[in-house]
């Protein structure tokens, strides 16, 4: 698995447990910061998921109005919340950095919600995400 893959299922932890537990994505990512310096064998995975959990906080209304507005009749209350934490790591991806091709972006995120998630997620997944790419992808 890639250091970016590794980083991606860090971060999809990290929001999920906020999700979860109802603490502040900024909560949850700093007691994962102290964790990680603990844990120097693992800093490359650590920096990539640091970026994309902070900028999922930074962009969370905009992520969370898209993921909404182009899940047809799903709402986000009633996604699993590992789903939501898969789609904000994407939607990110695909709007907010630009070092990250759409495809890997969508193939990312359907590959952890088939291994993570329910049995329909990943093409509930796919159809989400590349609406958004072809509305705000390169």
């Amino acid at each position: 698995m890639s250091a970016r893959s590794k980083a991606r299922k860090r971060a999809m932890d990290m929001l999920f447990k906020a999700d979860l537990v109802g603490h502040s994505i900024e909560e949850v990512l700093a007691d994962e910061q102290a964790r990680a310096a603990n844990e120097p064998e693992r800093a490359a995975s650590w920096r990539y998921a640091r970026q994309i959990v902070s900028g999922v906080a930074e962009h969370f209304a905009e992520i969370d109005e898209d993921i909404e507005s182009t899940a047809r009749d799903w709402r986000l209350e009633r996604m699993p919340r590992v789903d939501r934490a898969i789609l904000r790591i994407a939607v990110w991806e695909i709007r907010f950095n630009e070092e990250v091709p759409d495809v890997v972006a969508i193939s990312e995120a359907v590959q952890n919600a088939t291994e993570y998630s329910t049995e329909d997620s990943s093409r509930f997944i796919n159809g989400v995400l590349a609406r958004i790419s072809d509305r705000h992808g390169a």
